[in-house]
């Protein structure tokens, strides 16, 4: 059986820094199995029963989250200026949790956290092509045109031409007449969308809403493959997912 320090254990289960853990331990804070331990560096498993100012610390190894990540928040794990989607994790059981790639700041919708790399690196490869579905309000009309342009896989700028995408236009609202469109702001009306990429390149969806002559104005992500956002969470709350999506996951 894997065993490892005990300060260890207790710092990845997030009961403070290695350092507070530690003195701690020293302190009397910890029994393992029904005994004091005040050595940071005594070996635990799993299987051992290890509790903290008398309140029981099972390990977890993984954590898998799903977050409804709201507007103003970054994708990132710490930032000493901006919240960050980590900060809307209070009560996670592991401290190196990092989103599975990243929304832009005024990006809203699905978000996975995890300390997971191996499964990371399974939906993010380029190689696996996994699907991400986003819904967006767009700035001008979307056209049958761009939805042929989409499909054919569109040339973005010299950095990017993206993979065949699946376009749909959900609705379309044109421009009010001159009466009704002063003060509007939005001559060329405004059409609802929802698209399917098989990559995850830098600002992808408005990069490619841009170069068709449009511009995103709220864009919100849907699912990444076969993980869809949970409606019943409103932005900036969180579950974590089941047995049964995280085998999903897996098998993509």
């Amino acid at each position: 059986m894997y065993k490892v320090r005990l300060d260890k254990y207790l710092t990845e289960m997030g009961l403070g820094s290695r350092s507070e853990v530690k003195q701690g331990i020293r302190k009397g804070f910890v029994r393992v199995n029904g005994e004091t331990v005040v050595r940071p560096e005594h070996k635990v498993s799993v299987k051992d029963k290890v509790f903290w100012k008398g309140t029981s610390v099972d390990f977890v190894e993984y954590e898998y989250i799903m977050l409804n990540k709201p507007a103003g928040v970054i994708s990132a794990t710490e930032d000493s200026r901006e919240k960050t989607v980590v900060d809307l994790i209070p009560d996670s059981r592991r401290k190196d949790l990092f989103p599975v790639g990243r929304l832009d700041r005024d990006t809203e919708g699905l978000l996975l956290l995890t300390n997971d790399g191996k499964l990371a690196h399974r939906l993010l490869s380029p190689r696996h092509h996994v699907a991400k579905v986003y819904y967006a309000v767009v700035s001008g009309v979307m056209t049958e045109a761009d939805i042929r342009s989409f499909a054919e896989g569109l040339y973005v700028d010299e950095e990017l031409t993206a993979l065949p995408a699946e376009l749909d236009i959900l609705s379309v609202h044109p421009a009010a007449g001159k009466s009704e469109a002063e003060g509007s702001g939005n001559p060329e009306g405004t059409s609802e969308i929802r698209l399917k990429i098989y990559e995850g390149k830098f600002h992808q969806v408005k990069r490619m809403v841009h170069a068709v002559g449009k511009e995103v104005i709220y864009l919100k992500r849907l699912s990444m493959g076969s993980l869809r956002l949970d409606e019943a969470l409103r932005p900036g709350e969180y579950r974590r997912l089941s047995t049964s999506e995280l085998e999903e996951l897996y098998a993509e």
